[in-house]
């Protein structure tokens, strides 16, 4: 091996080892790092064992929404387009709770028993999403947790400090 190429693997072998070090007190990365859970119906939430959101540090991750009311039932049965509406207006209200909007919103995804339907009726999030869209998937599944529902959307959302 060369003197160039030992001098090289030195250097690297320095960058790499300056980098993992952790300057960071122990206790202050934990605080930063507390889970902030929230629930949106707090009785029908804990009836089938589910917090509504967490947010952990700069990001939030909020559980799938649909259309119900405060007793869990679900609403606008058989209008997909309503029920989505219902669903966003949920999440506005879980991200409103942590200081967040839309716009922070880097992750979609959404479950719906007609995507015939949904593809319809999807333009509707260009009124939620007025900056860029975020990434995700759309998927159509077979039912979901109570009958009657049609559509279900879940988010991640992320704020820079």
């Amino acid at each position: 091996m060369t003197a160039e190429s030992q001098l090289a693997i030195a250097l690297l072998s320095v960058a790499f080892l300056s980098g993992c070090s952790d300057t960071t007190p122990a206790n202050q990365a934990v605080e930063a790092e507390v889970p902030e859970y929230f629930l949106l119906r707090p009785e029908t939430e804990r009836a089938f064992g589910y917090s509504h959101a967490v947010k952990i540090g700069d990001d939030i991750k909020i559980s799938g929404a649909v259309s119900m009311d405060d007793a869990g039932t679900p609403t606008a049965v058989g209008d997909l387009e309503q029920q989505m509406k219902n669903a966003y207006s949920d999440l506005d209200k879980v991200l409103q709770h942590y200081g967040y909007t839309f716009d922070d919103v880097v992750a979609e995804n959404i479950f719906t028993t007609d995507m015939a339907r949904f593809l319809e009726v999807s333009s509707y999030r260009n009124s939620i999403y007025t900056k860029q869209f975020p990434t995700g998937s759309w998927l159509e599944v077979k039912g979901l947790a109570l009958p009657g529902l049609m559509i279900e959307i879940e988010l991640e959302a992320h704020r820079s400090r």
